[in-house]
């Protein structure tokens, strides 16, 4: 990888982690002070919503740090090593965390008028994307896998061969 496309990457992490806490300090409490003026009827939705989009910007910090770690193991050469794996597994776990938060978003709004049933239809297929989405990670963890077979492999065959010579 190159150096340019490190830095880039890591430009864009950057500014997604900066962008991501914004909204947890500045934004959510604005939204929150919005979800006060709601009518009794829907007042109930305003702390689970709140609690709801908090643990979705968990979920993307995490796994923006996770591949903060493995850009930086990609640029020292040791990514296939077994230590990825834990970076590639929280990376999968919070995938799956956003699925179920968005889930979750889903079942909070179905019930009631509060939002039309097209809407909570159209957030359970958002569901099954971001579910998508760590089966691609989940495939590519085993191309990792195969990978860090190789590489550990080759260096066997490396110090069979140093033996010889």
């Amino acid at each position: 990888m190159g150096k340019l496309a490190v830095l880039a990457l890591r430009v864009v992490l950057v500014a997604l982690l900066a962008g991501s806490l914004f909204v947890q300090a500045v934004m959510v409490p604005l939204l929150n002070a919005d979800l006060e003026e709601l009518n009794q009827h829907h007042a109930y939705l305003r702390v689970p919503l709140l609690v709801i989009i908090v643990l979705g910007l968990v979920a993307c910090q995490v796994v923006v740090v996770c591949v903060w770690r493995l850009v930086t193991m990609v640029r020292r050469g040791t990514v296939f090593s077994h230590a990825a794996f834990r970076y590639v597994h929280v990376i999968i776990g919070a995938i799956v965390a956003a699925a179920l938060d968005v889930f979750a978003l889903a079942c909070l709004l179905a019930p009631g008028e509060a939002v039309a049933p097209g809407v909570v239809l159209l957030i359970c297929g958002v569901v099954v994307a971001i579910l998508g989405v760590a089966l691609v990670v989940l495939v590519l963890r085993a191309l990792l896998a195969q990978a860090v077979a190789r590489d550990i492999e080759a260096t066997q065959m490396q110090a069979e061969l140093d033996e010889v010579i």
